[in-house]
This record gives C-alpha cells, sequence and structure tokens, in this order.
C-alpha cells in the first residue's frame, strides 16, 4: 500500500466536529491530517441553522458550549468568519410559555422581552404575549463558515486530502482510498455514519440517524433580523428549558392541542442567511436507514406553521433539503475503539454548539 502521509494526528471527517478536532490539535503543536471522503463538507456542518445555542443548553453541553463560544469569536479574526452576536429570540405564543421563560431567565443569562420589544427585534405573528432574549447566543453562515475554518487550518500547515475514503482504521495508520496515513492518533469524526466503521459501537451507545425536513425561503418582511428566533416548540427540544418547573404544563398543552406537529418532532424556529433569506424547520424522525421518499406533507407542515409564526398567509420556497444527524440517548459519543483511536461524535444534533468544546476533552485522552 503506497504512503500517502504521515502526522502526529489523523482526523477523519471534514465536518465540525473534525473541524474542531484540526484546531484544537493545531493550537497544541501537533502536525495534523484530515481525511474527507467528499470534494467538501456536504452534511450536517452546512445543512443546518448556523445558531450557536449557547443558552439553552444544559450539563456537559452547557460546559462545552461555554469554551465554544469563546473559540467560534475568535476564528471570526483569524478564519474572516462573520460571527453575529445577535442572541437569540425565544417567542412566547401562551401564557405557559411565557412562564417557562421567567424562570429560565432565573437561572441563565436571559432578559424578559414584552410582546413590543419582542416585535422589535423579530417579526411574528398577532398572538405573540411576550418572550425572552437570549444575548450569549451567535449566528453563522452555515454554508461558508466550515469551508472558511478549512482554509484558514490549511493555511496553519494542516494537509487536507479530499475525496479520500478511509477504508481501515487501526493503530498507527488509517488505510485509505488513496494509500495509507501514519499517525500515532487518530480521531474519527464522522458522525452518524459510525457505523459504517465501527458497527458495535454505534449498537453500544445506540446510536440512529436523525433526519430533518428544512428550507430556505424568501424574508416576507423584508427587514434585517439578526437574532436567531425560537418559538414554544423548542422549548420542547433543548435540555436547559427542562430545568424549569412548569415545562411540563408546556410540553402537556402543546401535546393535546398540537399532538401532529409533535408527532413529527417539530421545532419551529429559523433564522437569516447573509441573502436575507430564511432557514426554516425543523422535523425529526430517528432511524437507521433513511427512507430515500420524501413526504412532501412535511414540508408543507413546516411551512404553513412557519408562516403563521410570522404572521404572513404564505412562503415563497427557494430551496428545500434533508439534513442527517446522529443521535443517541447520550449527547456525546466518546470511544477508544483501538490504542491511539478515538470515535468523536456529537449524537444531539447541536455539533455547531458544542463541538470546540469538546475537542479539547477528546484531545486530552490522547
Amino acid at each position: 500500500m503506497t504512503s500517502l502521509d504521515t502526522a502526529d494526528v489523523v482526523i477523519v471527517g471534514a465536518g465540525i466536529v473534525g473541524l474542531a478536532h484540526a484546531v484544537e490539535a493545531v493550537e497544541r503543536g501537533m502536525s495534523v491530517v484530515v481525511l474527507e471522503r467528499d470534494e467538501w463538507a456536504t452534511g450536517a456542518s452546512v445543512r443546518n441553522f448556523g445558531h450557536g445555542c449557547f443558552t439553552a443548553q444544559d450539563g456537559v453541553a452547557y460546559q462545552y458550549a461555554q469554551r465554544a463560544r469563546e473559540t467560534w469569536l475568535k476564528l471570526a479574526g483569524l478564519a474572516g468568519l462573520t460571527v453575529h452576536e445577535s442572541g437569540t429570540v425565544v417567542v412566547a405564543r401562551a401564557e405557559d410559555e411565557l412562564a417557562v421563560l421567567k424562570e429560565f431567565a432565573e437561572i441563565r443569562p436571559a432578559h424578559m422581552l414584552s410582546a413590543a420589544e419582542v416585535e422589535d427585534r423579530v417579526p411574528a405573528g398577532p398572538d405573540v404575549v411576550g418572550g425572552a432574549l437570549l444575548p450569549l447566543d451567535i449566528r453563522v453562515d452555515q454554508r461558508t463558515s466550515v469551508g472558511l475554518i478549512a482554509r484558514w487550518l490549511a493555511g496553519r500547515g494542516v494537509r487536507f486530502h479530499w475525496r479520500t475514503t478511509a477504508h481501515l482504521i487501526e493503530p498507527g495508520e488509517v488505510v485509505t482510498s488513496r494509500g495509507r496515513v501514519e499517525a500515532a492518533r487518530v480521531v474519527v469524526a464522522v458522525g452518524h455514519n459510525v457505523d459504517r466503521h465501527f458497527p458495535d459501537l454505534a449498537d453500544q451507545f445506540e446510536v440512529r440517524r436523525c433526519a430533518l425536513r428544512m428550507l430556505r425561503v424568501d424574508n416576507p418582511h423584508g427587514r434585517d433580523i439578526r437574532p436567531a428566533v425560537l418559538s414554544g416548540h423548542s422549548l420542547l427540544r433543548y435540555d436547559g428549558f427542562a430545568l424549569c418547573p412548569t415545562l411540563p404544563e408546556v410540553q402537556a398543552r402543546i401535546a393535546r392541542e398540537h399532538a401532529p406537529l409533535v408527532d413529527i418532532g417539530l421545532n419551529l424556529m429559523y433564522t437569516q442567511r447573509p441573502d436575507g433569506s430564511l432557514t426554516i424547520g425543523d422535523t425529526h424522525a430517528y432511524h437507521n436507514t433513511l427512507d430515500p421518499f420524501e413526504d412532501n406533507e412535511l414540508d408543507r407542515t413546516v411551512l404553513s406553521e412557519t408562516a403563521r409564526f410570522l404572521g404572513v398567509p404564505s412562503l415563497t420556497v427557494r430551496e428545500h433539503w434533508r439534513g442527517v444527524y446522529a443521535s443517541a440517548p447520550q449527547p456525546y459519543l466518546v470511544a477508544s475503539p483501538a490504542d491511539g483511536v478515538r470515535v468523536a461524535a456529537v449524537t444531539s444534533g447541536i455539533g455547531m454548539t458544542t463541538a470546540f468544546g469538546l475537542a479539547p476533552d477528546v484531545l486530552d485522552t490522547l
């Protein structure tokens, strides 16, 4: 087998989790090789909302999020990223949602907003009763950020081998479609595709694929919307809100009044892209193998609910897509299937939010 490269650490996967490990390794003075099977990162790292939802995490994810925020801000200067420190506006459309936000503001950095203050910051429908601003959250352009980070890393000496598939991962080497890469340390950051390399490990951690339905639509209000915008449905999706004593009341009401939306795992939210359009979504479905045939009813539901959320009759669709990320009962998979080999995955859909916090811990074990 031809020798392709050597380094202190080889990273399999050039998504945000893999790049986070490359950034940390470079900061530690290591030589780094990154292997990526595609021409550029095309997975969950570019199909998301570009939302650093730091404030609404809990447990170790909250610790990782705080660390990751510092790294995102540092990379803004180093890698030429545009990072909007515009926070998140959580819009309450019912009094029980407002009660949860008041409880949340007592335990996390958050400021309560009146209905008028919500409307000043983001467009919303006529049923708004108030909301909260989470000022420490950020937004980035999800479609360009990983590419800019990769380009900056290449300028720091990281060697990328694109369109190169890892066939065999063993202590001290990775055998690829282009040759052998030798490294004392190997980090496998392939997200939900961990079962392609280590199926027993995926079974042990109960890793599944979570499929999302997302769309890009024209901004019907034509205004600049700097914050990310969450809804009452989002309160059910982020672990930090589970710390609020009255959240079960919201869960019960939404389950009672909007059962079909609960069934599709709706997280009603949106962010604005640099061209002014809105990324909207999203739904959640969990499988080991995803059905290739899409149900248009999911898109119609997301569109109708978002239109109502924005207070408009309809929305004009520019793009739609399926996002996929790794999901498991625990938010992180970190394992050592062989000496000097670490598998690292964010198994909770918060890779953009926490990967830069996870990577230092993983490299510490190597």
